[in-house]
């Protein structure tokens, strides 16, 4: 199984990159993200890739960095999220952009991914929420989404419901939240999160 490829850049798609290793051109399915951030044409590039292997081809997937990576074997865990459809929702949301959405139950990002209704976009952040803590993340998004859930899910949600019921937007909520989680940690209930994130919101 192909898990990197290092090399020049022979050829950059829309949805895909070619890369000249040594002389033979693999191509990689690419998210946009990862074609954006390509290098140009000739020059040295390295590429993590995920092989698919199926009766009738075989598949490389390439991204540009881990986390992208392990989002992509994530969603594809998902019931009615192929490979293809996974690099649809990856073009459309960056990794830390996915991890904020799950977190707080927000379907609207997965949404702008082409073959994305609402549906899918439900059984995604439902199934994906208690399992995104062990995702890796960029060094960028690291201070956006931990690596480890800092409260469970659930008291997490509680508190951002909350502070929906009282008017705040549900993107204010969350980051409110969040960012009381980080300050008092792991063990803090409900009521807790909810009095240190109106604090966050007053600052």
């Amino acid at each position: 199984m192909i898990a990197k490829l290092a090399g020049l850049v022979d050829q950059v798609e829309p949805d895909a990159a070619v890369i000249d290793v040594n002389g033979v051109g693999y191509r990689a399915f690419c998210s946009t993200r990862t074609v954006s951030h390509l290098p140009p044409v000739g020059a040295p590039v390295r590429l993590l890739i995920e092989t698919h292997v199926r009766e009738d081809h075989i598949h490389l997937f390439g991204f540009v960095d881990a986390a992208e990576r392990d989002w992509f074997r994530l969603l594809t865990t998902v019931q009615g999220v192929g490979a293809r459809m996974a690099l649809s929702i990856l073009s459309a949301a960056a990794p830390e952009t996915l991890g904020l959405a799950i977190l707080s139950q927000d379907k609207q990002p997965l949404t702008r991914a082409e073959g994305v209704g609402p549906r899918l976009a439900a059984r995604i952040v439902n199934e994906l929420r208690d399992k995104i803590g062990g995702v890796a993340t960029s060094a960028s998004s690291a201070s956006a989404m931990p690596k480890e859930p800092l409260t469970s899910p659930g008291t997490t949600a509680d508190a951002i419901a909350a502070l929906e019921n009282l008017g705040v937007a549900r993107s204010e909520a969350f980051g409110a939240v969040a960012a009381a989680a980080r300050r008092l940690g792991g063990e803090a209930a409900a009521d807790v999160l909810i009095k240190a994130g109106l604090e966050e919101l007053a600052r």
